[in-house]
C-alpha cells in the first residue's frame, strides 16, 4: 500500500491481504478515503476486497467512485502485437 496517497494496488494475492491493507490504511492514518487499483486478472480480487471490507467489517465504508479503462502493455517476449488490459479504480469513502 501506498502510505502517502491512500493507493491500495491489488495484483494475485487473497482478498483477506487487501481488506487487512484497507482496514489498516484507513485506520493508521485516520483517512477519509483510500482507493484501489487493479488490471487485469486482479480486478475481481480488488471488487471481493471492497465487498467485503464493507460487508463484514467496516459497515460505515460507501463506494463513491469506479473508474474503468483499458491499458495498452508492450508486446511480451516472442510477441509481435501489444495487448489491451482493463482496468479498475475502486474509490472507498468513510462516513
Amino acid at each position: 500500500m501506498s502510505e502517502k496517497s491512500g493507493i491500495v494496488f491489488v495484483g494475485s494475492k487473497m482478498p483477506m491481504d487487501y481488506v487487512l491493507a484497507i482496514i489498516t490504511g484507513l485506520s493508521a492514518s485516520n483517512a477519509k478515503e483510500i482507493t484501489l487499483k487493479a488490471r487485469g486478472q486482479a480486478i475481481t480480487t480488488a471488487v471481493d476486497a471492497a465487498e467485503i471490507t464493507r460487508n463484514r467489517f467496516l459497515k460505515d465504508l460507501k463506494v463513491s467512485k469506479i473508474a474503468i479503462g483499458t491499458e495498452e502493455m508492450p508486446p511480451r517476449e516472442g510477441e509481435t502485437r501489444s495487448r489491451m488490459v482493463s482496468t479498475i479504480e475502486i474509490k472507498l469513502t468513510r462516513e
